[in-house]
């Protein structure tokens, strides 16, 4: 699974279409939960406005875990869609996009309300800061006493991170590494302990 780009910080912007006003913001999120936090406050701050539409892409936006949209009574198919391609066009994962509309009394039609909204967030977007993030999986290796040192040397080879070690009747190593390495480093574990590890590898985080 290769490298995509998420959010890394908080934008917002302004602008205008006909004299209708567009609030952008632009929010870091990892769950639904805290995409619909994000919206439901901008709903309490600015219950004056005609519109309040959101879109938002958890994970990487080619292979998204998750990923929905809100028109929010503009007519269907003219904000959330729109503002969603935005965002995986971009690559912008791990975001959320609110758009807040004001009416400025010049009905925009549909291809101008989609052009508006995508416009918007485009124009957010252009402000972004994005950040590389690499996929990693969690391995789990279980060997013999005289073999650790080796899967220690083997980890570091990989630029992989041991996160916790188990003494038991055999060593236990849990290890973080970047899933673009995990099957060469499978492959050398077992390779170099000439097949005495036992490896279980989780499915990568997306």
């Amino acid at each position: 699974m290769s490298t995509y780009t998420v959010l890394a910080a908080a934008v917002e912007s302004t602008t205008e279409e006909k004299n209708s006003d567009f609030l952008t913001f632009l929010h870091p999120v990892t769950s639904r939960e805290e995409a619909m936090s994000h919206v439901d406050s901008y709903r309490k701050k600015y219950t004056d406005a005609n519109h309040v539409c959101w879109a938002y892409v958890i994970g990487n936006t080619r292979q998204p875990q998750t990923q929905a949209f809100s028109d929010d009574g503009e007519p269907s198919g003219t904000a959330g869609k729109p503002m969603l391609h935005v965002l995986t066009e971009r690559d912008v994962g791990n975001s959320l996009a609110v758009v807040v509309r004001y009416f400025g009394g010049v009905k925009l039609g549909a291809g101008g309300l989609v052009r508006a909204y995508s416009g918007a967030v485009s124009d957010a977007v252009n402000h972004a800061q994005l950040l590389q993030v690499s996929p990693s999986v969690n391995i789990n290796v279980s060997v013999d006493f005289s073999k650790e040192t080796k899967i220690r040397h083997i980890v570091n080879q990989h630029d992989g991170q041991i996160l916790n070690v188990d003494y038991g009747t055999r060593v236990i190593l849990d290890i973080s590494l970047a899933a673009s390495q995990a099957e060469l480093f499978v492959q050398q574990v077992i390779n170099e302990t000439a097949g005495d590890a036992v490896v279980q590898c989780d499915n990568p985080l997306k």
